[in-house]
């Protein structure tokens, strides 16, 4: 009888666990406002981008349609970033995207701009195309300052080349191009899981992603892409 219960405890554990876990929203954008100024970026509701200080002030990010258009300006020199608060340590973000072409993609990405011994706070992101997902620990890999700068210099070492293939993965998923898709990204502990259009595409675990302070969210984009119905939640136990 007492195997029978411990065998009964241990199949019942990891609903237990879901049961337990604290789902908090904590940020939510429908995108519903119009600009007052359509030549001008007028995102709102705690929004900023990179658009003044990378694309020379061209407009990248316009809200039309009840949804965010995000568009790499000819004029940039770096991919768009559109950026919010969004602080948690586990926590999950969803939304509903639109990749207009098969050569666009969306990245997430996660950062704690107070934390100083990685490149510009970036700690781990993922980004999806038509093709593939791929979840990246920046913090521990290409951004750790060290590495960075190793990058940069030419001076990187076969060995930390060979540990930088481990703070990356990729997954093969092919999605239709033009069309709304829905995705769901989870941060726990020390792994990141994506699931597109309730289906698990992959996840990925290691150190960098398990950063105590997820202090802000940007959404990248090198060349277009269509956001809606975003919500960011804390998960606690």
């Amino acid at each position: 009888m007492k195997t029978t219960h411990t065998l009964l405890a241990a199949l019942l554990l990891p609903f237990a666990a879901i049961a337990d876990e604290k789902e908090t929203l904590i940020f939510e954008d429908n995108f519903e406002r119009a600009e007052s100024d359509n030549s001008k970026e007028e995102i709102g509701n705690g929004w900023t981008s990179n658009s003044k200080k990378r694309a020379k002030g061209n407009k990248q990010v316009d809200l039309k349609d009840g949804a965010m258009h995000i568009t790499f300006h000819p004029a940039a020199d770096h991919a768009v970033s559109v950026v919010h608060p969004a602080e948690f340590q586990d926590g999950k973000v969803t939304l509903r995207f639109k990749l207009p072409t098969e050569a666009d993609s969306l990245g997430l990405n996660f950062a704690d701009m107070k934390f100083k011994e990685v490149h510009a706070g970036h700690l781990c992101m993922t980004k999806i195309s038509t093709k593939n997902v791929q979840i990246n620990d920046l913090k521990t890999g290409v951004m750790a300052n060290a590495m960075r700068k190793a990058r940069l210099d030419k001076t990187i070492t076969p060995e930390q080349t060979k540990m930088l293939k481990t703070k990356t993965k990729r997954f093969p998923n092919k999605l239709e191009a033009g069309k709304w898709h829905k995705l769901a990204v989870t941060i726990k502990g020390d792994t990141m899981k994506v699931v597109i259009n309730d289906k698990e595409v992959g996840s990925f675990s290691s150190a960098g992603i398990a950063h105590p302070t997820k202090r802000t969210l940007r959404v990248s984009v090198p060349k277009k892409a269509i956001i809606d119905d975003l919500k960011i939640y804390s998960l606690k136990k």
